[in-house]
This record gives C-alpha cells, structure tokens and sequence, in this order.
C-alpha cells in the first residue's frame, strides 16, 4: 500500500489529468448537444500535462494512441446516435498532430536546456581546475621565491660596487614583483571560497586614517582625508585593506609628485561610502568598461613600463563584492578619477571629539607592506 501512495504522490498531475479526461468522455456520452466542448478539454489538458511532465517518447506516443481511439470512439457513438455529423471525426486527427507539433518544439526545447546545462557544467569544471591550479602554483612558488631572494642578497652583498651588484638588484626586484603577482594570484583565486573573509567590526575612522597613515610616507602627493562617516561595519579589516590599497595603488601611480590624492568616508542610511580621488592623468573613456579586467592595463601604463601586474583592481573589485559591495569609477582625461566603494552594514555612532587626523603627521610611519608594491599601479 505504501508502494501505492507513494507513486500516487509522485504522479498525482497524471491520475487527476486521467480523471478529468475519464469524466469529459463520459460527458460526451452523455449529452445530445456541444460534445465537442468536453472532447477539446481532453486535448488541451493533455497538451498541459505534457509540457509539465514531458514523458518519454513511447509513454507519449502510446498515451496519443489511447487519446485518440478513445476521443474518436465517443464521438463515433456520438454520431451513431445523429448528434453530430460525420465530418467531426476528422477533429481526431487534426488535434493528435497539433499535440505532435507541441511535442516535437518540447522536446526541441529540452535538448536545449540540457545542452546549455552541460556546456554550462563542463565551463565550471574548467574553471574550478583553472582556479586550483593556480592556486597551487602560487603556493608552490613561494618556496623557490624566497630561496632565490636569499641568494641574490648574498651576491649583491659580496659585490658591493660593479655590474654584478646591479644585476643582483635587478633579479631582487623582478623577484619582487613575481611574489606580489604570486600572492595576488592567490587572492584572486580564494576571493569565491568559504572563509575568504574573517568578519568582525571595524572603527571607520580610524581604519581609513591608518591606512593613509601607511601611504602618506611613500608618495610625495597632497593627501587629504576627511572622514564624516562615525561609525562601524562588518568587514574583514585586512582584505578591506588590501581592496583600498588597489585604489590608492592606482591614484599614486596616475599622479606626480605634489598632486592631491583625497579619501574620504560618508554614511549614506546603511549604507558606507569610500572615495578615492586624484588629480592626476585620469583613464581614457574606451578604456574603462575594462579597468577591472584581470591583467588590464591602459595605454598610458604600457607606455610608462611600470611594472604592474594588472591585477590591482581586480582584486578591488573581487574583495569588495565579497563583503556584498559596489565599486565605480568616474575618470576624465587630463582632470582625474574617483573611485566610489560602497558597504553595506554601516552602524553610526556619536562622534568622538578630538582635533582632526593629519596626514601629514604620519611621515615617520612605514609604508604599506612589500605585496602592496604602491608604485606598480593596478
């Protein structure tokens, strides 16, 4: 009995379609007149039911062929009995190829859904091994990194004057730069897993003003910060950290020496948000639908050779959307560019009093950390 009720449950659109049709025949039996209304309500139902369950082609066909020796066999008795004339018979087969019709665009249709859905499949596989595979290479290269650093020290170390000593410094800084690309590389890659942030409550104020605490010594720029928003948000202080230094990255390396480079911080209702503004060359307009492309880099960056990786506002962008954010960009060439990072979560509360933060008192503090490499650009 459980047997039963189980494929009852599981086939109950079936047995109520069943019923109904059962019921529509025995109206057509029944009446002397309009037989035909309760004979198409067979066939439109069945046309429904079809394109809710899509049997298997023999279930189909066979199901068609009882439709139609039922339908045609009342409506045979139907006119048997004078009620309607003989011609009516020909709605027998004009309906089971209108259903025809319907099954072969339903079945069209789901070769393409299953299409798509292994295309689709085949996609994510390729780039789950895409993202492991870089992930492990930027584990595996930090060994071999480091072993390679130590000993060009030492050489540049035992040669203090000479071509040897300056091609030692040249190998120390492409090293360098083959370890921030390694760890950025990583990031990238952890940016969708589980775990990838470390949530707590961050002091608005004071995170902004260390951060430009961290930049001020390693730029000679005009920076400005202002910061309205008095409150906290829920984010991962270090991956933030590593977002705005993207942008600051970038400002730094659009402007010269004495340009402003401002930051500031607003509550809009919830909602937090960051802006990064410089003064410098700004981004041409075809290029930026892509400046948060991984490995983009505009005209003026590859005409300058400034070794950045590209990766910078990849990153940006990547961190900020896993804390549920939005980052935009406004540029105009030859006037400047504002970056707008916008958090949800934000949480006001009452402004402590003390004189303003001063970036300019920060001179002795040292500067980002070595991965953030300022002077590269995104």
């Amino acid at each position: 009995m459980s047997g039963i009720g189980s494929t009852l449950r599981r086939r109950w659109v079936e047995v109520a379609w069943g019923l109904f049709a059962a019921a529509n025949v025995v109206v057509i039996l029944m009446l002397s007149h309009w037989e035909t209304i309760p004979f198409h309500f067979i066939w439109v139902s069945l046309t429904l039911v079809y394109g809710i369950r899509l049997w298997r082609l023999r279930t189909t066909m066979f199901l068609l062929l009882v439709v139609m020796a039922v339908t045609g066999a009342a409506l045979a008795w139907s006119i048997t009995r004078g009620h309607e004339s003989p011609d009516e018979l020909a709605e027998v087969p004009l309906m089971a190829a209108m259903f025809l019709a319907m099954v072969w665009h339903a079945v069209r249709r789901q070769a393409a859904i299953e299409e798509t859905a292994r295309l689709a499949e085949s996609e994510h596989r390729l780039l789950l091994g895409q993202r492991e595979f870089v992930r492990d290479a930027s584990h595996e290269l930090r060994t071999p990194i480091t072993v390679a650093r130590g000993h060009a020290e030492l050489i540049r170390g035992a040669h203090l004057n000479g071509q040897v000593a300056k091609d030692a410094e040249v190998i120390l800084d492409e090293l360098g730069h083959l370890s921030s690309l390694s760890e950025r590389l990583l990031i990238l890659t952890t940016a969708g897993h589980p775990g990838f942030l470390s949530m707590t409550s961050v002091q608005v104020a004071p995170f902004v003003e260390g951060l430009v605490r961290r930049w001020t010594p390693t730029a000679a720029r005009d920076w400005q910060v202002r910061t309205a928003a008095q409150g906290t948000i829920r984010a991962d202080p270090e991956r933030l950290e590593t977002a705005l230094d993207g942008v600051l990255e970038n400002a730094v390396k659009a402007t010269d020496d004495g340009d402003t480079i401002r930051v500031s911080c607003r509550a809009e209702g919830d909602d937090l948000l960051i802006e990064v503004t410089d003064e410098g060359r700004g981004i041409a307009p075809e290029d930026l639908p892509r400046i948060f492309d991984r490995f983009a880099k505009v005209e003026a960056d590859r005409a300058r050779s400034n070794g950045g990786t590209g990766l910078g506002l990849s990153i940006t962008k990547a961190i900020v959307e896993a804390h549920g954010g939005v980052i935009a960009v406004n540029s105009e060439e030859g006037r400047g560019t504002t970056f707008r990072i916008g958090l949800g979560g934000f949480r006001a509360v009452a402004s402590p009093s003390g004189a303003p933060f001063d970036p300019t008192a920060a001179r002795a503090v040292p500067g980002p950390p070595s991965g953030a490499r300022p002077a590269t650009g995104a």
